[in-house]
């Protein structure tokens, strides 16, 4: 019997000794800290996936389609072909031809045979007339707009502009076609100078008759 409890009492003394030992925290030194952080950023960085600058500049110049107000009347920009990579559309006027793509995406310009429109149309007036379509919509800085024009004058081809892009932005939305009717900018303009005619100070006009 006493055999039975020494035992007993070393097992307890044992596991006693064995509670009141706690692990020794291990120091680590300034080293050893700076390679752990060096590892865990790599890793970090390994998973993130690569991202190029031109991804980004595109997400962040991305089309906003936010309400606008137009004639009273609240619309939102969305486009009906959301894949489509640009909208264009074609527009004449007298000798004029002018074919104009608009882009949802990318810098926020309307450039005209290369050049800013500002630049290519020196007179204000002419300016009001390429840009008219996108001033109705007010849509003039949503869409980057490049524009190819050709014979004709200055004035023919700012209106042939005009209808160009009125029918890429009805392309881009069917929403646009009543404003863009209503305001005249979608109808064809077909008027030419009729040409002179042969004994006629011009077109039409005679010579005044002399009597003596």
């Amino acid at each position: 019997m006493p055999t039975k409890t020494k035992e007993t009492t070393t097992k307890k003394k044992a596991s006693a000794k064995k509670e009141e030992t706690p692990k020794k925290a291990v120091k680590k030194t300034e080293a050893v800290v700076e390679k752990e952080e060096a590892i865990a950023k790599e890793v970090v960085v390994e998973k993130e996936p690569a991202v190029k600058v031109e991804e980004i500049v595109l997400e962040s110049t991305e089309l906003s389609n936010g309400p606008v107000i137009i004639d009273g009347e609240e619309i939102t920009i969305e486009p009906t072909d959301k894949n489509a990579k640009y909208f264009s559309g074609v527009g004449r006027r007298k000798s004029a031809s002018a074919r104009a793509l608009l882009f949802t995406r990318g810098a926020k310009e309307f450039m005209v045979n290369g050049k800013d429109y500002k630049e290519y149309f020196q007179t204000f007036d002419l300016q009001q007339k390429a840009t008219g379509s996108l001033n109705k919509m007010k849509s003039l800085e949503r869409f980057r707009v490049m524009v190819k024009v050709s014979g004709g004058g200055l004035t023919g081809q700012a209106e042939a502009i005009r209808l160009a892009i009125a029918r890429a932005l009805m392309d881009f939305s069917i929403d646009y076609r009543k404003r863009l009717k209503k305001a005249g900018f979608l109808t064809r303009d077909s008027r030419v100078k009729e040409r002179k005619k042969p004994g006629l100070k011009g077109a039409r006009r005679a010579p005044q008759f002399s009597k003596r």
